[in-house]
């Protein structure tokens, strides 16, 4: 078995590709990609999505494009314990700070991000050595009316709170489904932003978050429905 060459033309035929790396480890699949299995993972965050990206034929990268582009999909791992329980949350993208008048939900990176996604759960709790990571069984997820709704509203608010310059008074804790984190290896890293006078200030960058509830909703939905 070797890494596709191409792209996936169609979503069946990406979530066949995702489905056969079902029961796999990271190690198993890293000797067959021809990579090294990285000790730790704290010095190597996206190296798990990066090695699973090389199996499905993704090419967006980081880019704010999905992984997918032609599928219009975006891929995303979602570390889970024993019992199936997400055990962080999910990143989705950079957080624009300046230049974000006209910017609304239905042109926002977020919901292009999450307008379909295909999800590799990974068998991930701490004690497991990357290598002996398991991959779970992928599926297809686009958010129904209510989740679409729960987003967007939290969207809506966060951004509210950037645009009146409050970007330094929002927390973790803000958002029902969504939130906004520092998004940077360490503090040292600054990036423009608007302060409450309108003037330009620094601040960390930032990125928006799925909460680990939601992911939990979505887990529960695409494996009761099976």
């Amino acid at each position: 078995m070797h890494p596709p060459a191409s792209a996936p033309k169609s979503i069946d035929i990406l979530l066949q590709r995702a489905r056969n790396l079902a029961g796999l480890t990271l190690g198993e699949l890293a000797d067959m990609a021809g990579v090294q299995t990285p000790d730790n993972l704290q010095r190597h965050k996206g190296w798990s999505g990066q090695l699973l990206e090389t199996w499905l034929g993704a090419e967006a990268g980081s880019k704010p494009q999905q992984d997918f582009p032609e599928l219009g999909v975006e891929l995303k791992t979602l570390p889970i314990n024993e019992c199936g329980a997400p055990l962080e949350t999910t990143y989705v993208c950079y957080a624009h700070l300046t230049n974000i008048a006209g910017i609304d939900w239905l042109s926002s990176n977020v919901r292009n991000k999450l307008r379909c996604v295909c999800w590799l759960p990974i068998l991930a709790s701490r004690h497991i050595p990357p290598v002996d990571r398991q991959v779970g069984n992928a599926f297809i997820w686009q958010p129904d009316e209510s989740q679409d709704r729960a987003l967007r509203q939290d969207w809506e608010e966060i951004m509210e709170r950037i645009a009146l310059g409050k970007i330094e008074s929002i927390t973790a804790r803000h958002g029902e489904v969504l939130q906004l984190r520092p998004k940077a290896a360490d503090g040292s890293a600054l990036t423009d932003a608007i302060g409450e006078q309108g003037q330009r200030i620094r601040t960390r960058p930032r990125g928006f978050y799925l909460k680990k509830p939601f992911t939990q909703q979505i887990l529960n939905q695409a494996f009761n429905d099976v």
